[in-house]
């Protein structure tokens, strides 16, 4: 099961250890039954204030679907598939991790919770975290100017981007309104083409979302901790030609292969970062129950109830 953090597939693993491919297939999708939060951590106390969410796009036979994902702490909290992107379906798929939260937690909402732009999204954490405090992910509007520009505009690209930079890395809020006022500014009369200056003026016109990062000090502001996690999550997808099946199957598939994730071992560098602990999940709640990862797990998924997803998915 080790191997199956970097994607080995299953008739490879057939090959080598021997039963069948449907045998080791079977051995991930039974993972996907335990919950996520309960079996990651293990202390109402660690669940995290300050939570990633995002969807990755991907297919179920050929048809567009959509996984929520939540993440907090360096792990895959949330993950879910959801058939469309609008705001019914993303809260049925986000309420997946409401519901795991709040069984270890009865009284758990995030203090803060950061996603991109997209509308459905943010309606849809706002209606399951009433009380969180939505941020607007600075990393989008860098994105968002460097992919149309840095072959064409790459010069221009650059003086916009150190100030783009200059505003993040301000202490306050006042002075981070400040510089996005010159920066609005600045490229009102600057010689930039018009989307960068389009770009520039729907950021000053959001800046209420991107201070809201400034209230807590602890609170994430860029999407780096889940992209790097969707990244893997990307190539697995591809390295499985996306989900084939029923609905039911994708979403055992997904939560079986992130909580490999959660507790399979670090490199050995990465656990010499980490002061010792070797995976993710051993770093949130500082202890482990066994030596070997995969008994880890195990002894994890059993403390916690089933997850039951709904007998016939729509």
């Amino acid at each position: 099961m080790f191997l199956r953090k970097f994607n080995v597939p299953f008739w490879a693993l057939a090959l080598v250890f021997g039963a069948s491919a449907m045998r080791w297939w079977r051995l991930e999708q039974r993972l996907g039954r335990y919950s996520l939060v309960e079996t990651t951590v293990q202390k109402p106390e660690d669940l995290p204030e300050h939570i990633v969410a995002d969807e990755k796009h991907s297919w179920l036979n050929g048809i567009k679907v959509y996984i929520a994902t939540i993440c907090g702490w360096g792990c895959i909290l949330g993950v879910s598939v959801a058939k469309t992107a609008d705001e019914a379906s993303l809260k049925k798929s986000y309420g997946v991790f409401k519901t795991e939260a709040q069984a270890l937690n009865p009284d758990y909402q995030p203090v803060s919770i950061l996603s991109d732009a997209w509308a459905a999204t943010r309606l849809a954490l706002q209606a399951l975290f009433s009380k969180a405090t939505l941020i607007l992910c600075f990393l989008h509007v860098y994105l968002s100017l460097r992919d149309r520009s840095k072959y064409k505009h790459g010069a221009i690209f650059k003086v916009v981007a150190d100030k783009l930079w200059h505003c993040y890395h301000a202490a306050t809020q006042a002075t981070f309104s400040q510089r996005l006022r010159r920066l609005h500014e600045w490229a009102e009369t600057a010689d930039i083409p018009d989307f960068m200056k389009d770009k520039i003026s729907k950021f000053y016109q959001k800046a209420d979302a991107f201070r809201a990062g400034y209230i807590h000090p602890f609170a994430h502001r860029t999407s780096n901790m889940i992209d790097r996690l969707m990244q893997r999550m990307d190539h697995h997808l591809f390295s499985t030609q996306y989900f084939h099946g029923t609905e039911l199957s994708a979403e055992l598939s997904i939560r079986g292969w992130a909580l490999i994730q959660n507790f399979a071992p670090f490199s050995p560098q990465a656990v010499e970062q980490n002061m010792g602990w070797r995976c993710p999940a051993e770093v949130i709640n500082q202890s482990r129950y066994h030596e070997n990862w995969l008994q880890n797990l195990l002894i994890s998924t059993s403390l916690v109830g089933l997850y039951r997803p709904p007998q016939n998915p729509l």
